[in-house]
């Protein structure tokens, strides 16, 4: 887990989410323990501070092992998230948001998915908001008009194209309560397996934030398939970069730019 200057009551439901969900694949028969690594980037000494207090209260009886650290200043998303990947020693290791919130049988369906699925490589969860309205996680490749679209355009445009933006989103596949191979998965909450991800050396450095996923999603492909798994319930309360202001706006076409720079210009 990556923290970053992060709304505290998220963070904390975030680690109660992960608590229940520990919990309950216990119950059901799991033999599992759990490293729980927390990575904070925040700048703020007092916001570090209350962080370090709300995650070693847990740790112990909560979660058997538990590293908390702070790697000298804001690195980004997919650096931080490497630091963690180095440490891990596991089969399996959970990429999770600290605005995430896990249902309660979230860990179990994952892990029981990918244990019964040994050719996959990661497992992407349904996802809806605080009000309850479904987030489509999943996406196939973008095109430069479609990330315009979502970003920019108003709602009366949106809905002239909404046929074309909700293929984008895979909503076909990953409307329907069923698993289903995807080509793209979103990293505020990603299952995967540990070997995998580290076969592809984690996320590439050179995305600050956005699109990291993405790079990364296209290069776990030939290590194994990306599942939509829907028995995998979280609540996301994130997202939505072009509501955030125009420095994450910036950082947003900066890295749809190395993105496709990368990987392949689409623009239609």
């Amino acid at each position: 887990m990556v923290t970053f200057n992060s709304e505290f009551s998220l963070l904390q439901k975030t680690l109660d989410g992960l608590q229940r969900a520990l919990r309950y694949a216990r119950d059901q028969g799991l033999d599992i323990r759990l490293h729980l690594l927390v990575v904070d980037n925040s700048t703020n000494a007092h916001y570090r501070q209350r962080v370090r207090d709300l995650v070693l209260a847990r740790q112990g009886d909560r979660f058997e092992q538990l590293d908390l650290w702070h790697p000298g200043g804001n690195i980004g998303y997919g650096a931080a998230h490497n630091q963690a990947l180095q440490r891990a020693n596991s089969d399996y290791h959970l990429i999770l948001n600290p605005d995430v919130e896990l249902a309660e049988d979230a860990l179990f369906s994952g892990l029981e998915y990918m244990w019964r699925h040994r050719d996959v490589a990661a497992v992407s969860p349904r996802a809806t908001d605080g009000s309850g309205q479904v987030q489509y996680l999943c996406k196939r490749y973008p095109s430069v008009l479609v990330l315009m679209l979502r970003a920019f355009a108003p709602d009366f445009i949106k809905r002239r194209f909404s046929d074309y933006m909700h293929s984008y989103e895979i909503r076909d596949a990953c409307g329907n309560g069923t698993a289903a191979d995807v080509p793209l998965v979103s990293g505020c909450c990603m299952y995967a397996r540990t070997d995998s991800l580290q076969q592809a050396q984690g996320f590439s450095d050179q995305f600050f934030m956005y699109f990291e996923d993405f790079d990364l999603s296209l290069r776990l492909q030939p290590l194994g398939r990306l599942v939509y798994l829907p028995s995998m319930h979280i609540v996301h309360h994130g997202g939505y970069s072009a509501r955030k202001g125009m420095r994450h706006i910036s950082m947003f076409v900066q890295s749809g730019w190395k993105f496709f720079r990368r990987h392949g210009w689409c623009w239609i």
